[in-house]
């Protein structure tokens, strides 16, 4: 612990990440190791910082390839950094890089650590496609076969089915629901209309492409070297500039058919990409002379019903920070919200604004509070940018401190949902 057991201040230095590209593109022959890899690189590069001075590398990682189950530590080692500075990989869903820069952020207040590197890396090209438990129970029995006639058992009482492979389902595990289920669900039960899904869905696309266009999402992007022929992707390949109603309106129900509202225009798209944050402690980021954007000021974690309340995490986790920091709704200058659907981001912003789930919900005799769409997700969000499941939370984080520098701000204020009925709030806070 500090001296007289004071928590230091944690500082973000700065954040980057490689372009977010859909699943199936231009990173379908890489795996999450090789994102990680050059988002930690590029990080590096940025920031100027001695890879000598990093005293932890945390990623979180949501699908991870079993050939590098800690991804955070390979990824390091390639990425130049020293062999003595330790790595951890964490999975707390979509909010893994949320939890691996919370985490960054308690060594570094604890004074356990000066430096770390932090983030998240996801390839949806690259899922485990595995066998079947009949096949794997039985390729574990026949490590016991002491002669060659024992295979001519292998196959007996196997169904066809069984020899099939099994390709992971994104659903919840306690329920069998897919999340975009779960979704329609709750876009029916808060009465968010299809009509204004894809309205949101619209404005993410269109604000996602003037921020392209003026340099604002640049500033946050290092571009990727793809071999073996070294082809360079230098930004996002999600946004969708000539996205209009009209076609939003044509799509069809992409999870509760033939009626749901959800489609794949109003819902975010399987990415691969990596991002990666700065965290240091204000005393040393002084010593190195690194100039900060934001100071970590507050975070939190909720965790709800999974069969009812999948999605809500920032519902709940939003009033838990701001009690915790003693600060309201009207203090907020830049919002950041992960965009799973836009069904989703609605049905939280009505929850947050609506005094009979204060009251049912939250135990409060007050509404949370109304959030001014003019200062939500400025830049885009995750319907046009991606969401590669374990680095979302880092590039929120750098885009709202980005943000804050900017629009000249005080506080911002990021929060995300993730399976299991979690969610997460961070709290920023402009140096």
């Amino acid at each position: 612990m500090p001296e007289n057991n004071v928590l230091r201040n944690a500082l973000l230095i700065d954040g980057i990440r490689i372009p977010f590209q859909r699943a199936g593109g231009s990173y379908k022959s890489l795996m999450a190791y090789d994102l990680a890899r050059m988002a930690i690189q590029a990080l590096v590069n940025a920031t100027r910082i001695s890879p000598n001075a990093v005293d932890w590398v945390i990623m979180g990682n949501v699908v991870p390839n079993i050939a590098t189950s800690n991804v955070a530590r390979d990824a390091a080692l390639a990425a130049g950094l020293p062999k003595q500075v330790p790595a951890a990989t964490v999975s707390l869903a979509c909010i893994s890089a949320n939890k691996a820069i919370t985490n960054a952020v308690d060594l570094v207040r604890s004074g356990q650590a000066d430096v770390v590197i932090a983030g998240g890396t996801e390839s949806l090209s690259d899922i485990p496609i595995g066998l079947r438990k009949p096949f794997r129970m039985r390729l574990l029995e026949a490590q016991k076969y002491r002669s060659k006639f024992s295979y001519l058992k292998f196959f007996r009482g196997l169904k066809f089915r069984d020899l099939l492979p099994e390709i992971p389902e994104i659903a919840e595990f306690s329920t069998g629901r897919t999340m975009g289920e779960d979704c329609d669900m709750m876009a029916s039960r808060f009465g968010v209309s299809r009509e204004a899904q894809d309205a949101y869905a619209l404005q993410s696309h269109q604000k996602a492409a003037a921020a392209l266009k003026n340099g604002a999402l640049a500033k946050e992007v290092a571009p990727a070297t793809i071999p073996p022929g070294f082809q360079v992707i230098d930004q996002d390949d999600g946004i969708r500039e000539d996205s209009n109603r009209e076609k939003l309106q044509a799509l069809k129900p992409a999870f509760v058919k033939p009626y749901g509202t959800l489609t794949a225009g109003n819902s975010s798209f399987l990415t691969d990409g990596a991002a990666a944050v700065l965290i240091v402690a204000e005393s040393v980021a002084e010593r190195l002379n690194l100039q900060a954007k934001a100071r970590i000021h507050s975070y939190a974690y909720s965790a709800q019903d999974p069969a009812e309340e999948l999605l809500l995490g920032p519902a709940y986790a939003i009033p838990k920070l701001l009690d915790k920091s003693r600060t309201a709704l009207t203090d907020i200058d830049v919002f950041e919200f992960h965009e799973a659907f836009a069904a989703q981001v609605l049905a939280n912003l009505k929850c947050l604004a609506s005094l009979n789930f204060a009251r049912k919900n939250l135990g409060r005799d007050a509404a949370v509070g109304e959030i001014p769409m003019e200062k939500l997700n400025r830049w885009g969000g995750s319907l046009a940018i991606g969401h590669p499941f374990g680095a979302t939370g880092a590039r929120l984080v750098t885009t709202a401190a980005n943000r804050l520098i900017q629009e000249d701000g005080e506080l911002a204020l990021v929060a995300s949902c993730a399976a299991g009925a979690m969610g997460n709030a961070i709290m920023l806070e402009r140096v």
